[in-house]
């Protein structure tokens, strides 16, 4: 039996997802079962068919948008709760609004099941709260050294550039990145840079929109579906979803220019095979030197990597003496 599957341990590999026999509840579930807990509300760790949700306070309202009419249970960060044997509580992820770790202690063990995180400054949801442990279950998105994230302010003052130059062309800058979370962020940012009101494609206005009502600053934006059928986008910033690229949508924009905000675009390649004209690298996930800071702070002696590249993490870190190893999850990452 694989390690993380024996009969002892706190959090094991099910077909369902991560499940904690002492609590009979899941953590992220890709399958239906009776009670999951939800890091965040992004579609590969919120899905519905689920008999109850245990969720953030703050979080909340992001799971009812992306979920629709659930039973939920909403819990304050740090607080503790009782499932089945285990103590369980939500401790901040800094990955997106709401986010949260999940801390899972019985009889004085304590595993943490990290979910997405990310360590840089955010202003739109609560820093990562480094939570001590035994046992830390993390994510790996950019588990490679290549992944160093840059000053995301400074990146954001980029964009401002770039949307500049396109205006010096009659251009639009047409900025593609992820409708919850990254979206948000760049809008956050973008305000200590200019002015201008962004225009959104439906799909991140509505995000956005969530964002507002649970009090997060940004800067103007307008949906584009609001302008004139007419009007000249020329210089004009526009936030989409990738999956608007190609789209009937993009035809209203004559001339623009497109660009991608993710960590991907760490890697030029990534940028020219989607062709791109410009990339920003900004992630709601850790890099490489933050990963490796996280397990160290956590203080756990055993690690599980999840999802994306969990064999060099776990290379590192035996290597560094401390024990670790894989669970293959049915989790994306960053588009």
């Amino acid at each position: 039996m694989p390690r993380g599957r024996a009969a002892g341990d706190l959090i094991q590999l099910r077909p369902e997802g991560l499940y904690c026999p002492a609590g009979d509840f899941h953590i992220d579930p890709w399958r239906p079962v009776p009670r999951a807990v939800i890091t965040h509300g992004h579609g590969d760790h919120a899905r519905t068919g689920m008999g109850a949700y245990h969720t953030t306070r703050i979080g909340l309202p992001i799971l009812e948008w992306r979920l629709g009419d659930q039973i939920y249970m909403a819990h304050e960060y740090g607080a503790p709760f009782r499932m089945g044997d285990a103590t369980v509580s939500l401790h901040p992820a800094g990955h997106v609004l709401g986010s949260a770790q999940v801390r899972v202690e019985v009889d004085g063990e304590v595993w943490v099941a990290s979910g997405d995180y990310k360590r840089q400054h955010d202003p739109t949801c609560d820093p990562f709260e480094v939570v001590r442990c035994d046992t830390f279950i993390t994510e790996a998105t950019f588990g490679l050294p290549i992944y160093r994230w840059p000053d995301t302010a400074e990146v954001a003052r980029e964009i401002v550039v770039w949307r500049d130059r396109c205006a010096e062309r009659g251009e639009a800058a047409i900025l593609y990145c992820y409708a919850l979370g990254k979206a948000q962020r760049v809008l956050a940012e973008l305000a200590a840079h200019t002015d201008a009101p962004v225009l959104l494609h439906g799909a991140v206005a509505n995000g956005v929109d969530v964002y507002r009502r649970a009090g997060v600053p940004m800067i103007d934006t307008l949906p584009v579906a609001d302008t004139d059928k007419a009007a000249d986008f020329a210089g004009k910033l526009v936030l989409a979803p990738p999956s608007a690229a190609g789209s009937a949508w993009i035809r209203r924009f004559r001339r623009a220019q497109q660009g991608f905000a993710s960590g991907w675009m760490r890697l030029r390649g990534n940028r020219r095979r989607r062709n791109y004209d410009r990339g920003f690298v900004v992630s709601d996930h850790a890099d490489w030197p933050d990963l490796m800071r996280t397990v160290r702070e956590t203080g756990a002696s055993r690690v599980i990597a999840t999802h994306g590249n969990t064999d060099a993490i776990i290379r590192a870190l035996n290597e560094d003496g401390i024990a670790a190893e894989a669970f293959r999850t049915d989790f994306g990452g960053e588009e």
